[in-house]
């Protein structure tokens, strides 16, 4: 079968199959979500020998440390994903949610009402989770997904969605079986192919690197939510706990330097550069962080290694603008949070920014000043994410002004429609 015709069936089948969806009630939607959790679990063995398939993919393609990270499953991120499913399952049903209701003067009554979006492609890399939050919150919220993961993780999502809809059509009768697919091929002409299908597919969302996001924005027919990439900073103010600001940065870069909404970009204010640097410098070099900074903020990155070997060099302009995804670091020395906030305008990615500081007129200034869609005050940007804002798994971030923005969950995932009662009016 021809790619264009494969990627038309598949369209189709998802359309039929959002019919389907949306008729649940959350009550079988949630049982269908508890089902998917226990089944998951069960299925760890059977799951970890498909990503060591992957895995091997993985080392043969020359991926990263970092992206070999995100493509792995272990029991931890197993039970982790059952664990999104369950909590995804306890959330309230934002379908049907009464956003709005008004009476005419004719009489005739008025409601908005949240629905379902219909068919969501989700484009991703490595990161096999993805397939069950991506899942679990299209179902609950009465969406069809059809997922296209990266080659080198293929094994896994074939076997997490086949899990997946095998234990809710066994929880739910007539759960349709085509509610979560996986493009079957790893052919890149399918994405356009299926992006083109504006008759049945409604929305994608694609997560990965910014190679990856404006590729899938320039073929698509359909609309796209997207962030182009994570370029976000910590900003260490004159006026910072000190000590505090060696956290955040270190949790910030570290804690999981793969994921998008790590830090890319420290920026001290220069009245504590003497001071912090060296010491923060000790701190991330326990964790090999390479060091691309200023000719000001040199002197002490290198004055923090003493005597152990330091990768550090002078950024280059193109340096501020990227995001590494690994165990890099820009560092820039500012005068004030006027600077600050420039640098962050020019270089930043509108997605996660962050100033530390006990000044609350100086965070005031930075909270609204900076148009990111996540902007933090005296925490790590790490917490941009769906779990950690209590809505469960996440179907992505947005850093787009129109609809979504910043963690997309369920309310995020449903359009909505109006609903007309009358008694006979007529328009005049």
């Amino acid at each position: 079968m021809a790619i264009q015709d494969e990627m038309r069936d598949l369209a189709l089948r998802s359309k039929a199959a959002s019919r389907g969806l949306a008729r649940l009630s959350s009550a079988e939607k949630d049982r269908a979500l508890s089902a998917m959790a226990d089944a998951i679990l069960a299925a760890a063995p059977a799951l970890k020998t498909a990503n060591e398939a992957d895995l091997e993919v993985g080392r043969s393609l020359g991926l990263s440390g970092a992206m070999m990270d995100r493509l792995a499953l272990d029991d931890r991120r197993i039970a982790a994903m059952a664990q999104g499913l369950r909590e995804v399952a306890a959330l309230p049903d934002p379908v049907g949610r009464i956003l709005d209701e008004r009476i005419r003067p004719n009489g005739l009554r008025l409601r908005k009402i949240a629905v379902p979006i219909g068919v969501v492609v989700i484009i991703y890399e490595s990161r096999p989770n993805v397939t069950a939050d991506a899942a679990s919150l299209c179902l609950k919220t009465g969406n069809a997904t059809i997922l296209r993961g990266g080659k080198e993780a293929l094994n896994s999502n074939r076997l997490i969605a086949s899990t997946l809809v095998a234990a809710a059509r066994a929880a739910v009768p007539g759960f349709p079986e085509d509610a979560i697919l996986v493009v079957p091929t790893s052919d890149r002409e399918a994405i356009p192919a299926l992006l083109s299908q504006t008759d049945c597919v409604d929305l994608c969302m694609p997560r990965g690197g910014e190679g990856l996001i404006r590729a899938v924005t320039a073929c698509s027919k359909v609309p796209v939510i997207k962030h182009y990439k994570g370029v976000c900073h910590v900003y260490v103010h004159a006026a910072a706990d000190l000590g505090m600001a060696e956290e955040i940065v270190f949790n910030a870069k570290c804690q999981r330097p793969s994921t998008c909404n790590a830090a890319e970009t420290l920026l001290v204010d220069r009245s504590v550069a003497a001071r912090f640097l060296p010491c923060v410098t000790s701190r991330l070099l326990g964790k090999g962080v390479a060091f691309h900074a200023d000719p000001e903020a040199l002197p002490g990155i290198r004055f923090g290694a003493g005597n152990r070997p330091v990768e550090a060099r002078e950024a280059t302009e193109e340096d501020w603008s990227t995001e590494y995804n690994d165990y890099v670091l820009n560092v820039r020395v500012v005068a004030d949070v006027d600077e600050a906030i420039a640098h962050i305008h020019r270089h930043g990615s509108a997605h996660s920014d962050t100033i530390v500081t006990a000044d609350t007129v100086v965070a005031g200034r930075f909270l609204q000043e900076v148009d990111s869609a996540a902007v933090y005050w005296n925490a790590s940007t790490r917490f941009t994410d769906g779990a950690e804002y209590g809505m469960g798994a996440e179907i992505g971030i947005s850093t787009d002004k129109i609809g979504a923005r910043g963690p997309m969950g369920l309310e995020e995932l449903c359009t909505y429609k109006w609903q007309g009662f009358g008694t006979g009016q007529v328009r005049v």
